[in-house]
């Protein structure tokens, strides 16, 4: 009997039939290979937009660190009186200080024609206005650098398409608000060259919080980048997440109203704690009329009030960390939540020795660096805990078609 080809007496394949049933076809053979080179080509693009992220992500941390000293330089010149010094802006061209004792002179002379010398420093030599004008040089020449470190990277990310349009659009707009800071800060010591020899204590708020703003927005995207996916959308993450932010605005509220009371020199006026004056509630409080006008402008309110915007802060971290003892948070949340709830305790003190020192200089210096350390800590703690499932990709690369089958 004739068997079919290919087959033995038993109906199996034969070791001599048609041997294509045991190869592998050339093209199956080749799709493999391209299906490898497609995995290869996945894993390089993944790990080429991780190491981007973090380039891009230390890099606007290292920008954020460069705000933090130009926050502190900036209260600095205000403790100091050297904000008035330099009654020129030359923003293209003011890189360099006097460098000529002719230069010097011409600069001295300049400051002599304005009210804060003629009032308060009348007499004042030529070696005592060099050590208030170096502060706020350094303190210019530092916003200068900011703006050049912050847009020579930026320039060289965006040419070699390293981020995309997300985030260009955002990177783009924190650099424009950087430039509006520089203006702001012109026009609040523009305020201070007229017949009052100090700057509008809404002027200055108005800088401190732009600056405040801008570092919470560089160090915002910088977390995004750096720390990947948020926490799983948990209900009891989402309330806890929403507290949070709640207490980062708490924060940020108790440092604009430490503004307004470096810009009237309220700091100096009450010099006891928790009383003022002998009273909790001093009797002076809320004495302008209309009654309003007395959180901006009445020394004893403006004084009164921020010392009521740091208890409640003080208060209401340390609730906020006790209602989220049962929370069952990421590790990546708990730390930065447990050195907020340690920091406002330092916070809290610092502001109350200062205050007791009659505002000496160190003190007052650490607690403005200070406040900047709890606002980040805040920042933190809310966006280890914001609930938003998958990240969208952030830089952008370049991902290779696929080859046809």
């Amino acid at each position: 009997m004739q068997l079919p080809a290919g087959q033995d007496g038993l109906g199996n394949p034969s070791q001599r039939g048609n041997t294509a049933v045991f190869t592998i076809s050339p093209a199956g053979s080749r799709r493999r290979r391209i299906g490898k080179r497609r995995e290869q080509v996945a894993d390089t693009t993944a790990s080429e937009k991780k190491r981007r992220q973090r380039i891009i992500g230390l890099w606007l941390l290292l920008m954020g660190g460069m705000l933090v000293v130009m926050v502190v330089l900036g209260g600095l010149t205000r403790l100091t009186n050297s904000g008035l010094s330099m009654v020129e802006w030359r923003p293209m061209t003011g890189w360099l200080p006097p460098l000529t004792h002719l230069a010097w002179e011409q600069a001295f002379t300049a400051y002599q024609a304005f009210p804060e010398y003629q009032k308060v420093n009348a007499g004042m030599t030529l070696t005592q206005f060099q050590e208030i004008y170096w502060l706020e040089y350094i303190h210019r020449l530092w916003g200068r650098l900011i703006g050049v470190a912050f847009a020579v990277p930026l320039i060289f990310f965006l040419a070699r398409r390293w981020i995309d349009r997300p985030l260009g659009w955002k990177l783009v707009g924190i650099f424009l608000l950087g430039g509006l800071q520089g203006l702001l800060g012109w026009y609040m010591v523009k305020s201070g060259m007229v017949d009052r020899p100090d700057v509008s204590q809404y002027r200055l708020v108005a800088h401190l919080g732009m600056a405040l703003i801008i570092y919470g927005a560089i160090l915002w995207v910088a977390m995004g980048l750096l720390m990947g996916a948020a926490p799983a959308a948990k209900p009891a993450l989402v309330r806890a997440a929403a507290r949070v932010k709640a207490v980062a605005a708490l924060v940020l509220l108790t440092m604009l109203s430490g503004g307004f009371v470096a810009g009237l020199d309220a700091g100096y006026a009450y010099n006891t704690f928790p009383l003022m004056d002998g009273d909790l509630i001093p009797t002076q409080v809320f004495a302008s009329s209309p009654w309003w006008l007395s959180l901006f402008e009445d020394v004893t309110t403006v004084q009164f009030m921020h010392r009521v915007l740091a208890t409640a802060t003080l208060v209401v971290v340390l609730i906020l960390r006790w209602t989220l003892v049962g929370v069952p948070m990421p590790a990546s949340a708990r730390r930065p939540i447990n050195l907020l709830t340690a920091w406002v305790l330092v916070q809290f003190s610092l502001g109350v020795a200062t205050l007791l020192s009659l505002v000496a200089l160190p003190l007052a210096a650490l607690h403005q660096a200070s406040a900047l350390v709890l606002f980040t800590l805040a920042l933190w703690s809310a966006f280890a805990l914001s609930v938003r499932g998958n990240r969208d990709e952030r830089v952008a690369a370049v991902v290779p078609k696929k080859a046809p089958a």
